[in-house]
């Protein structure tokens, strides 16, 4: 096996081009080839010593987020813990403490598991994730990024550089929510995002929801068009069946189909209606997992 800490961008893209595979915090990669899922690769690439790809930015239409940001450095950032709260949400539960301060952001939607913790609340915030190779960028919508169940659409010789968030509209709120059957390490049985904007009187002038691990990847939920100028009650009734109905899992070892069919439409409407709260302007902690008591005890 090679081995190269790559020096800047450039380096690194260099190295994909010729076959390596990028490594930053290591807490996919080096788990799943101790467990036997797959091998390591014949040549790896260090990407964590590259400063420019750390930094959360405001920009005149959003964020930026570089692919290095850690999990804990989102779930404690003030911008993203208000305005982008549904995604603190998902990293604040991504893991042990450990796991926090060494994974990454780029690394958990390049590892294309649809049962992330950020990907849904990625997807309902509108994302964008920016590409890099020796041939140029180019940014891609997020619900674009997963192909399969550990496969992305980008190129072998691709790196994420940066996700990128637009600004949400006024008296926005965006939640993440999971069902899980322990608090720590834990992989999500189901989950959900939602982001909602509130109309005139408090109805739902806008939402968005998507769902983690009931389908081969992160599944956006439509129709929502039927609930726009509903109550936030009678809309999250309502997306509820709408998720259960379009959610497609599968059985195995943590959950049977049937059952995470009936709890992603349970979870859906909870993300639904912890989102309308944060959009009226009441604060609910992070993550809204341990703030509403959802999920294991303590």
């Amino acid at each position: 096996m090679s081995f190269l800490i790559a020096q800047s961008v450039e380096e690194a893209l260099s190295a994909l081009a010729a076959g390596a595979r990028p490594i930053a915090g290591g807490t996919d990669l080096v788990v799943s080839a101790r467990h036997g899922k797959a091998p390591l690769p014949e040549a790896l690439v260090s990407i964590d010593r590259l400063a420019e790809l750390t930094t959360i930015t405001e920009t005149e239409h959003g964020i930026s987020i570089g692919a290095l940001v850690t999990h804990h450095s989102i779930e404690s950032h003030p911008l993203l813990t208000t305005v982008y709260a549904g995604l603190a949400d998902g990293s604040a539960l991504v893991g042990s403490p450990s796991t926090r301060h060494m994974g990454t952001l780029g690394g958990n939607l390049m590892n294309g598991s649809p049962a992330m913790d950020t990907g849904a609340a990625l997807q309902v915030l509108d994302a964008e994730v920016e590409l890099r190779s020796v041939r140029g960028s180019r940014r891609i919508a997020i619900a674009s990024l997963w192909a399969r169940p550990g496969q992305t659409t980008a190129a072998a010789d691709e790196l994420c550089v940066a996700i990128h968030i637009p600004r949400p509209a006024s008296a926005s709120g965006s939640a993440y929510l999971r069902l899980e059957y322990r608090r720590a390490m834990e992989i999500a049985v189901v989950g959900a995002a939602a982001s909602v904007t509130l109309g005139d009187g408090g109805t739902v002038g806008a939402v968005s929801v998507a769902l983690t691990a009931v389908a081969p990847v992160i599944l956006g939920v439509t129709d929502l068009q039927s609930v726009v100028g509903l109550s936030v009650a009678e809309a999250a009734a309502a997306i509820q069946e709408l998720a259960a109905a379009q959610a497609t899992p599968i059985s195995d070892v943590r959950a049977s189909d049937r059952y995470r069919r009936h709890t992603v439409g349970v979870m859906a409407r909870r993300a639904v209606e912890a989102a309308a709260r944060r959009a009226s302007g009441e604060v609910i902690a992070i993550p809204v997992n341990r703030a509403i008591g959802i999920g294991a005890a303590s």
